[in-house]
């Protein structure tokens, strides 16, 4: 008894030494983590407000027509967000791409990041990496348990909700060049993205209240069976039949027809117009 009696003491003050080891580390750990915040959002906000490299604006000048329409106050925020992009995101070469170039990069940040202008999106903060394929790349849908391949497509693009997006190159540099078509792979898949920063890829991103969810809903429902009526019908369509698959592509093809024939769209389907135009903070009908 004598034994225990003078023990306890000793392992209550033992307890107490690790308890407060253990607190002054989370203290520490926490310091760190909050500086490193910090450091990081200090050097975004540099990133955001710095101005574009000179051969930079060139590059998108050459590969991305619709930049040389933009007023200069937005080509002046795309450009911030293109330094942020490039620095933060990492790419990779894919299928025997090769060396990754300034030009690849560039491009895709430049066409990317022209969906987070109105500032409220972050950098795609939820998104980590790019890789680039030389050209369409094939994928096994499925397999069997012996590993048999069921099924293989060939595809240009895909965004994936664990934070990462694939891209043709080749069709990433052909998607701007008829800036008009309303075809921009780039802008599909980082539309995708958006959609997808809420878990469901549903055409309708939860970055709005309720009301506006509500009314955005509805606009885009009656503009997606309006849509498949009248692909259905023959007639001639405004966003690519594509968008006819199912809400969340709906969601970014609209986006691409947004930007690239916002006459049309808007004329077509004023109310996604409105609705795309709040969105995104931009009025592309300004742009001529």
């Amino acid at each position: 008894m004598e034994f225990v009696g003078e023990v306890g003491p000793i392992s209550i003050k033992l307890m107490l030494y690790l308890l407060c080891a253990g607190l002054l580390l989370i203290v520490i750990v926490g310091l760190a983590m909050f500086r490193r915040r910090n450091r990081f959002k200090r050097r975004r906000e540099t990133l955001l407000n710095s101005a574009l490299d000179a051969e930079w604006q060139r590059i998108l000048e050459k590969n991305f027509p619709l930049y040389g329409k933009m007023p200069d106050d937005v080509q002046c925020r795309l450009g911030g967000y293109v330094n942020a992009f490039v620095e933060e995101k990492s790419f990779e070469a894919c299928g025997g791409l090769g060396a990754l170039t300034d030009e690849m990069l560039v491009t895709v940040a430049g066409q990317a990041c022209i969906l987070l202008l109105n500032g409220k999106f972050g950098v795609f903060d939820s998104m980590q990496s790019v890789l680039l394929y030389p050209n369409a790349y094939d994928v096994n849908d499925s397999g069997t348990r012996s590993g048999l391949v069921r099924k293989k497509t060939r595809r240009l693009g895909e965004s994936w909700s664990t934070g990462s997006v694939v891209l043709s190159w080749a069709h990433v540099l052909s998607g701007p060049v008829t800036s008009n078509d309303g075809r921009n792979l780039v802008i599909h898949e980082f539309a995708h993205q958006l959609d997808q920063c809420d878990g469901n890829a549903d055409g309708a991103p939860a970055l709005f209240s309720r009301e506006e969810r509500i009314k955005w809903a509805g606009v885009f429902r009656d503009a997606y069976q309006l849509h498949g009526k009248y692909m259905k019908a023959g007639k001639r369509l405004v966003i690519d039949e594509y968008g006819a698959t199912n809400p969340a592509e709906f969601f970014a093809v609209a986006t691409e027809t947004f930007f690239e024939k916002p006459k049309k769209l808007s004329e077509r389907y004023p109310k996604v117009y409105e609705k795309l135009q709040l969105f995104y903070g931009l009025d592309p009908l300004q742009w001529g």
